[in-house]
């Protein structure tokens, strides 16, 4: 039974500005007559809360700060917020505030992030995670050779805080391979890279501190760095799949940000790939402001629509001086069953990072770490071609069927990476998610991968669909639009009221 999130697990503190744009996103039911604004308020908010846009422990601002950005008064605010924890979905306390909680005996909204339960598999089709099975027979053949290895390692304690040295040294060798001589002593291998991104932000920020992410971001990451205390500051990507660089330089000058989060290797949600002539400027610019660059690689194995001689190399290898480090995984290409990723960066901080885990998670497992290591080492072209000719038919398949049920909706096949962007024409991705669990269809709407209710009329659709089940997905999409146009349900861009008073 869900009983609501204590104060010692708040996601964030929310702003009165972040609020307010959240809140010009939050569609009602029409009613008849005129709400009282304190009502319409409430409503809102639990609208939010519901949906999953407004996260459970979210800390909301003071009464009068919140008054003051959506000119109201004090009254009204007080009241709503009364209104709320009689409802069950706001918790007070003196002196720490309000935080976001759910009815007691209340679901949690379904995160679309989240993989479909295995006895639901049959009846809801996935369009949330962007994950590929197994490359077969690969994967099987390498965890043989893996359980041969096995006995010389079950020896000793199974602890390696900085990895085997075998899978060190393959994802050493394919930096190297790709343009960024690298040594064995410069990588630690995680738990995924989630395990590295948080090894890593802990080690270089604090909890307040600023960093800069592009909007729209992995949302995943976007949450990790939310609850880790971080203060993000977007930097919208230009039109095209570029980076805007004049506006990256206003904010790593201005904001003076610790670490800069970018995926510029078939970015993820969008697909865009950077070339190396703005990674380069991006460095430059990062390296005047004091900022370490935390660079996502996590797809970068994923041109499936790119020559490989093609592809830029590693940002690390553009400019030494900067500070950068990268962070990638076996999970995209591999397999995400398999739980290994890794960081690269100066030795003395891989050493640092490996002295901190110790009190985190120890080391990674042995087993999977050999079953990486022979499929980096051993068999990576045919491991990275089995992947891109699934990659690359679904994406034929999905932007036909997308193309013909959605004229409206705008979207471009990347060059890479798992998913396609689609802008929907003004219709809230948060309505589509919603819908889309009464038809059978998971869905993850834009707002997930955006900041303060930023890509709400958009959607990302996972290249993991089989061609086969294109048209399937599709149709169940289609179904939750029908559902979405039926009750009006349209973004706050695109004509909602933010607040009926």
């Amino acid at each position: 039974m869900w009983t609501g999130t204590p104060m010692s697990e708040w996601h964030t503190t929310l702003t009165p500005p972040a609020l307010a744009r959240l809140l010009r996103t939050a569609r009602l039911p029409d009613a008849p007559g005129r709400r009282p604004a304190y009502r319409t308020l409430a409503a809102q908010v639990r609208v939010l809360v519901a949906e999953g846009r407004l996260p459970v422990g979210t800390r909301l601002p003071a009464e009068r700060e919140l008054a003051a950005e959506l000119t109201l008064s004090r009254t009204t605010v007080t009241t709503a917020y009364e209104a709320l924890r009689t409802d069950g979905y706001l918790r007070s306390r003196r002196g720490a505030g309000s935080w976001t909680t759910l009815p007691e005996g209340t679901r949690p909204p379904a995160d679309a992030l989240h993989p479909v339960p295995p006895d639901e598999r049959d009846t809801v089709v996935d369009l949330g995670v962007a994950a590929l099975p197994a490359p077969q027979p690969h994967l099987g053949e390498a965890a043989a050779r893996a359980v041969e290895q096995l006995p010389a390692y079950a020896a000793g304690h199974g602890n390696y805080p900085t990895g085997v040295p075998v899978l060190r040294e393959a994802v050493a060798r394919r930096f190297t391979e790709r343009g960024l001589p690298t040594t064995p002593d410069q990588i630690l291998i995680t738990n995924g890279a989630m395990g590295a991104l948080h090894l890593a932000r802990r080690a270089l920020t604090g909890r307040g501190d600023r960093i800069a992410v592009e909007a729209p971001s992995y949302a995943h990451t976007l949450q990790s760095l939310r609850r880790g205390g971080a203060r993000l500051v977007p930097v919208p990507m230009a039109e095209h799949g570029t980076w805007d660089l004049p506006q990256w330089r206003r904010v790593l000058r201005g904001a003076a940000p610790k670490c800069a989060y970018v995926i510029p290797d078939f970015h993820n949600p969008t697909g865009a790939l950077i070339d190396e002539e703005q990674r380069r400027a991006l460095l430059v610019a990062a390296r005047a402001a004091g900022t370490v660059v935390i660079v996502d690689e996590t797809t970068a194995e994923l041109g499936w629509g790119v020559d490989e001689s093609a592809l830029p190399r590693p940002t690390a290898a553009l400019d030494r001086t900067a500070q950068v480090v990268t962070v990638g995984s076996a999970g995209k290409l591999l397999w995400g069953g398999l739980r290994i990723g890794w960081l690269r960066a100066a030795p003395a901080l891989v050493r640092q990072l490996a002295d901190n885990r110790v009190f985190h998670d120890v080391g990674t497992a042995v087993l999977d770490q050999l079953i990486a290591a022979e499929l980096i080492a051993g068999r990576l072209p045919e491991v990275r071609a089995h992947q891109h000719r699934r990659l690359r038919a679904s994406a034929e398949a999905l932007a036909a069927e997308l193309r013909a049920r959605f004229p409206d909706w705008e979207f471009t096949v990347p060059p890479g990476g798992l998913a396609l962007w689609l802008s929907t024409a003004g219709t809230s991705g948060t309505a589509l998610a919603a819908a889309g669990e009464q038809v059978g269809v998971r869905l993850a709407p834009g707002a997930l991968f955006g900041i303060g209710g930023a890509f709400e009329d958009y959607l990302r659709i996972p290249l993991s669909v089989p061609p086969g089940a294109a048209r399937q997905a599709v149709d169940r999409l289609a179904e939750a639009a029908a559902l979405v146009a039926r009750d009006g349900r349209r973004t706050g861009t695109a004509g909602t009221p933010a607040l009926t008073i």
